[in-house]
């Protein structure tokens, strides 16, 4: 799977040797895609019960700032994800308010992460037209996520992707700490490949890879995707960054320059993980956007309408803005 130079004694090297490139960052006119994980990633962790309608209103007002990839929620339980309680009224009212837009806009989408066969299930019942699989590189991580070891987890998203596919369903993989466990520590990029390709052996169409407690580097994250560009199809990788060591920026803009092309991130960089003590929020959605306008990279978004957007979650969620673009420029607002 992984050049041989990438293993034990000779890592070190490895990384030494993939340092040593130069950066070739993105220009104007290049495009970037981002996937809004917000409602779904950026709200599951709150204390606060968000009800539908809020998650509605903020998914129409990210739909206003341009946003075409939307995680509107998970088909969980509400026992085990509070949070997700809705989740199906939330996807038709959404579906709902883009058809009567008369918009169809065949790129738009409103993917649910389904866990398991109810979920899935359910997720057809509602009108889904893209789910979302969550695997981990980490085997512990995935026996205290969902109960299960990798491979029996893997096992299960197979007749998930299969049901889905043959129902003409959209299926987005993710995998989980790719860049470092909270029980297990160091993740090893063959985990990390290994889970991948079982996605993409299943029929999912783009695998997102997720530092889910943020500890990765600009160092570890260019080791990661340099490796794994050898044996992937790198235009069907997205990546997923949490902020914990406010690495996430730069950690992208490596993934940037590893031809990467989609970007997950959370409006006003919200989030956090249920599973994983002391990951903090998603990268923000203004954040990424700020740094990317800076280069001219085409993103199809609305920064104002992001800031209002996000404005408008953290008032509803009680919180902080923990975006520092949105922070900026509200309080630039304000002085005029």
């Amino acid at each position: 799977m992984l050049p041989r130079f990438c293993r034990g004694a000779n890592r070190v090297k490895a990384l030494s040797q993939v340092l040593r490139r130069s950066y070739s960052l993105p220009s104007k006119g290049d495009a970037v895609r981002i996937v809004e994980v917000g409602p779904r990633d950026g709200l599951q962790n709150e204390v606060q019960a968000i009800i539908p309608p809020v998650k509605i209103e903020l998914i129409k007002r990210l739909r206003q700032a341009g946003l075409k990839s939307i995680e509107v929620g998970s088909f969980v339980s509400p026992k085990w994800v509070p949070q997700m309680a809705g989740t199906r009224d939330v996807l038709m009212a959404v579906k709902k308010m883009e058809d009567e837009s008369g918009r169809n806009d065949p790129d738009v989408h409103f993917p649910v992460l389904t866990p398991n066969m109810r979920g899935l299930e359910d997720a057809l019942d509602a009108g889904a037209t893209e789910v979302a699989v969550f695997g981990a590189a980490s085997e512990l991580f995935s026996k205290k996520n969902i109960n299960r070891s990798v491979d029996e987890s893997l096992e299960g998203f197979s007749k998930i992707c299969e049901r889905a596919l043959e129902q003409r369903v959209r299926v987005r993989g993710y995998v989980s700490c790719v860049l470092g466990c909270p029980y297990e520590g160091y993740i090893a990029p063959e985990k990390v490949a290994r889970v991948t390709e079982k996605l993409f052996d299943m029929g999912c169409y783009e695998v997102s890879l997720g530092d889910t407690i943020g500890v990765g580097t600009a160092g570890s994250t260019r080791l990661l995707l340099s490796l794994l560009r050898q044996s992937f199809d790198i235009s069907k990788i997205a990546v997923h960054f949490h902020d914990t060591y406010g690495q996430a920026l730069a950690n992208i803009l490596v993934a940037l320059d590893e031809d990467i092309r989609v970007v997950d991130s959370s409006i006003a960089g919200l989030g956090g993980c249920p599973y994983a003590d002391g990951a903090s929020g998603n990268v923000a959605t203004e954040e990424v956007v700020y740094m990317l306008n800076g280069f001219g990279v085409q993103t199809g978004l609305d920064l104002d309408q992001l800031v209002k957007a996000g404005s408008f979650i953290v008032q509803q969620v009680g919180g902080q803005m923990r975006s520092k673009v949105s922070a900026a420029l509200l309080a630039k607002a304000k002085r005029r």
